[in-house]
């Protein structure tokens, strides 16, 4: 081991877990130095830190994982002033050839960083955007629950007795949830009473959660408009695709270089795919899909309402474009014009935030 204070450039690679990170060190020349691992905790990041500038100065270190197990060290290190960069899981044809372990894992993140093939810087996720993340996440989830709880409630309906059943099989799903929650239990215990008693539980738990999302909304709207009032201005963007398209960029939306690689996030940028005397591309099926989808949402808002994409798409089809073929040609300038204002996007001081979703 080279004793501290050495001027050899080293580059680190992490392997992360829910409880411990494994951590590889190479030298310039792609030496393996060593590998140990450390617990996933504040206390285990300090000492990852420590052994790895035993080694040398620190270059760089790739990190698997950094928007989950190791989201807290990459944050770490960044306060540390240790440039981090986001490594991809190992390919799988090498890991059949050569097993997984963490060390193996750690080492290959590294070689990643070291050679180049790993670049990306990953997101902060330690501002107002990740808030939104946090506020969407539960949205979504809140959404899916009403969903599957009006279900439930028409699958009770349907085998309940027939007393019921006639009553309340032809209700909309609104006229259902007013008469399920007017319910009352009776003291007898028999089917059409539990009938009665699961209704009404669905459907104020529906309601439950019909107000935990109204609640999420307004937070989401107030937060969306305050961080990107002139995203949220564009012709087809809404709070809902507005905070999509935040995610996706991040709170440190700079790390995006071009808007190229904005589209490329988004999975709206063609892929090369010639071959000898043929030249062609592909649709790119990679990329963040909700903000895939929410470029889309934005294309066909322009295409019904929009009189400058009206006349884009009449020309187009005249030469010969399908008309999937002309989305995702907007998509593509859509994700020029959004990437513009993503990185103008404002600051908000200390303590905004906090007080717009209050």
């Amino acid at each position: 081991m080279t004793s501290a204070g050495s001027t050899f450039v080293i580059t680190g690679g992490v392997d992360t877990h829910k409880d411990t990170h494994t951590a590889a060190a190479l030298d310039a020349n792609g030496r393996l130095l060593g590998n140990k691992t450390f617990a996933a905790s504040a206390t285990g990041y300090a000492a990852l830190l420590a052994w790895l500038g035993e080694f040398g100065t620190i270059h760089r270190v790739g990190i698997e994982g950094t928007g989950s197990y190791g989201s807290g060290l990459a944050g770490y290190l960044r306060q540390n002033h240790v440039q981090v960069v986001e490594v991809s899981r190992p390919n799988r044809q090498v890991r059949r050839r050569h097993g997984k372990s963490d060390p193996a894992d750690a080492e290959a993140a590294a070689r990643a960083t070291l050679a180049g093939d790993a670049m990306g810087a990953p997101k902060s996720q330690d501002g107002s955007v990740e808030i939104i993340r946090l506020f969407r996440l539960q949205r979504r989830s809140a959404i899916h629950a009403r969903t599957q709880t009006a279900n439930q409630l028409h699958a009770v309906v349907s085998t309940s007795p027939e007393a019921l059943r006639s009553t309340l099989r032809d209700l909309t799903l609104a006229a259902l949830l007013v008469h399920a929650s007017k319910m009352r239990p009776s003291k007898s215990i028999d089917l059409a009473s539990a009938t009665r008693v699961v209704l009404r539980g669905l459907a104020l738990r529906w309601h439950q959660l019909d107000r935990e999302v109204a609640r999420l909304d307004e937070q989401l709207e107030s937060l969306v408009t305050a961080i990107a009032p002139e995203l949220v201005a564009l012709r087809g963007v809404g709070v809902e695709v507005a905070g999509a398209l935040l995610v996706a960029a991040g709170d440190n939306p700079e790390r995006l270089e071009r808007e190229a690689s904005f589209a490329a996030l988004c999975g709206v940028s063609p892929v090369d795919a010639s071959s000898g005397k043929q030249h062609r591309h592909r649709l790119n099926r990679g990329g963040n899909r909700d903000a895939n989808r929410a470029l889309w949402v934005i294309a066909l808002v322009r295409v019904r309402c929009d009189e400058r994409t009206r006349t884009y798409v009449a020309r187009r089809t005249q030469e010969g474009l399908s008309k999937p073929e002309i989305i995702r040609c907007l998509k593509r300038y859509i994700a020029r014009e959004v990437f513009k204002l993503l990185q103008k996007r404002p600051v908000l001081p200390p303590g905004t935030v906090a007080s717009k979703a209050a």
